[in-house]
């Protein structure tokens, strides 16, 4: 391990031990998972943005895959990791902020964003929260976007009755055990009749 990841294993675990519910792990993510979560994302994808990125594994791996500096927004609610990332990633807008808030903070005009990088852990948190998170991102999703996920658990970690309620679908992207610990990674996406909008649906119910 660099001398990079030693430090960033150190602050992630100061950060765990200040407030263990808001990490859902004691290191930062490993390279293979940084990998498999933005492997859907290209220079095409459009900007993006990233919750949670803590030390900023994810958005290094965002911009080994083309993407440029100024089209990522980190949204950081640490605030020790919000001026880390401030240090490295200069020329990306970061946030300090809650992902739970993002409908309230009109980060962009309208649709924009071509994806969502979550490294949020979705699993300590309630039903209402992750609602708002996803409610909030899919606001700012181009309506073929997506929102990708990982998790360290054996299924999805948002519930079902949440997805059917936003008009969601989760799939399965890929699993890494070379993450410590093994992880798996899930893209969020609107549902075909959500797409076609309120009256497709209509018409299809009668």
């Amino acid at each position: 391990m660099n001398h990079s990841r030693t430090n960033d294993s150190l602050n992630f675990l100061r950060a765990w031990a200040s407030n263990p519910g808001r990490l859902g792990a004691l290191a930062p993510s490993g390279p293979a998972l940084a990998r498999l979560i933005t492997s859907e994302i290209d220079t095409s994808t459009g900007p993006v943005l990233e919750l949670g990125p803590g030390t900023g594994v994810f958005t290094q791996a965002l911009l080994a895959r083309g993407l440029r500096e100024h089209d990522l927004t980190l949204i950081e609610f640490g605030s020790d990791f919000a001026a880390l990332l401030q240090v490295r990633f200069p020329a990306a807008r970061v946030l300090w902020a809650d992902a739970s808030q993002l409908a309230r903070y009109r980060l962009f005009e309208g649709a924009l964003l071509g994806a969502v990088v979550s490294g949020l852990p979705l699993l300590n948190m309630g039903p209402r929260k992750i609602m708002a998170i996803l409610s909030g991102a899919f606001g700012y999703l181009r309506p073929r976007g997506a929102f990708y996920q990982f998790t360290y658990g054996p299924r999805c970690p948002v519930p079902r009755p949440i997805l059917d309620r936003l008009g969601l679908k989760a799939t399965f992207v890929g699993c890494t055990l070379r993450n410590l610990p093994p992880a798996s990674v899930y893209r969020i996406s609107a549902r075909p009749m959500a797409l076609a909008g309120p009256a497709a649906a209509s018409a299809a119910a009668e």
